[in-house]
């Protein structure tokens, strides 16, 4: 059974959770993984889908925002440019970005023929941390096919921890990977949705923070911060592509939260979609509406990114189980030291 943090008795910020905690809490959104474990190798792919229709004909509002530069990430220049998003968001290691971006452009192809011949292009997003030290990264084993698995698989369940792109991942110096967490509110007297994915990869071991002040630590040696974080955040709340840009900014507080200050050698980057907001590809008219939410409101908004953010990579933390990855390197579980913690 997956741990996560709740299951300690912790709790991040005030904001009731959705349904099962999780990114797919906003309705029509999907995950799914292809985990790849053998030997030395440790790695894998996760894919965020935003809904169940035809993504590139009917695109949904995006933004993104670097925390910290320091990644390899495809498609987030034309994100900030556009404001949309058009194929399902990848997440991988960091020689794997390539593989990934080509098997979305083939799988938009195979939907959508006229793609770089009768219409524009199509902008894969993936993003990526540096599994190395448990994963042969060198192998470069990610391969097309598994992205388009990790894509059949995708659900409304949710897998955590050593799963898909965080099979060899790690955080705090303890072992990390796929987490997620989300925030319900009402808006207008309806229900709404604001939920995280994290692909936890980042801090220095001793510097992880938890809620009620304990500093775990897993006895490993410190080292300078060179890890990286990817959070994709999906609501189904409509908004302006400026105010969707703001909201997942503030998913770096609830990394601030935990102890990471975003260090020189760390790629901390979120992806947001709202799929409150669609675009017709094809679409016609000269003018289209848009709903907008009220600035007034955004706080609630802003509450819940950095709640769902520091929830999202402790339930990583508490999911991942302990593992020995490439040449013997080892990284402990938090739920581990949890438990033997007395919680």
């Amino acid at each position: 059974m997956t741990n996560t943090a709740r299951e300690f008795g912790i709790v991040c910020g005030i904001m009731p959770t959705g349904e099962k905690n999780a990114i797919t809490d906003v309705p029509g959104v999907r995950v799914g993984h292809h985990t790849l474990r053998s030997g030395d190798i440790n790695t894998g792919v996760t894919a965020i889908i935003p809904h169940s229709g035809n993504i590139y004909r009917r695109k949904v509002l995006a933004a993104s925002d670097v925390i910290n530069g320091f990644g390899k990430s495809t498609g987030l220049v034309q994100i900030n440019e556009l404001g949309t998003l058009e194929t399902p968001i990848v997440l991988s290691n960091t020689f794997a970005v390539g593989t990934c971006a080509n098997a979305l452009i083939c799988e938009a192809i195979a939907h959508n023929p006229d793609i770089g011949r009768q219409t524009a292009t199509v902008n894969p997003v993936v993003g990526e941390c540096n599994d190395g030290p448990l994963n042969d990264i060198q192998a470069m084993a990610v391969t097309e096919e598994h992205v388009r698995l990790a894509l059949g698989s995708a659900g409304h369940g949710m897998e955590q921890g050593n799963v898909g792109a965080g099979t060899g991942m790690s955080c705090f110096g303890f072992k990390g990977g796929i987490g997620t967490s989300s925030r319900k509110m009402e808006l207008n007297g309806t229900e709404h949705h604001l939920g995280v994915l994290v692909l936890s990869n980042f801090g220095r071991a001793g510097d992880l923070m938890l809620p009620d002040g304990r500093r775990p630590h897993p006895k490993a040696k410190q080292q300078a911060e060179k890890g990286s974080v990817i959070i994709v955040l999906a609501t189904d709340i409509p908004m302006e592509h400026r105010q969707l840009q703001r909201v997942s900014r503030r998913c770096g507080a609830g990394l601030a939260r935990l102890g990471a200050f975003w260090g020189h050698g760390s790629g901390d980057i979120t992806i947001g979609f709202s799929t409150g907001v669609t675009f017709d590809h094809d679409e016609p008219a000269d003018f289209v509406a848009m709903q907008a939410l009220n600035e007034n409101r955004i706080d609630d908004l802003f509450r819940a990114a950095t709640e769902a953010t520091q929830e999202a990579v402790l339930n990583s933390l508490c999911a991942a189980e302990a593992m020995t990855g490439r040449s013997g390197h080892k990284r402990l579980s938090l739920a581990d030291w949890l438990r033997q913690a007395g919680n």
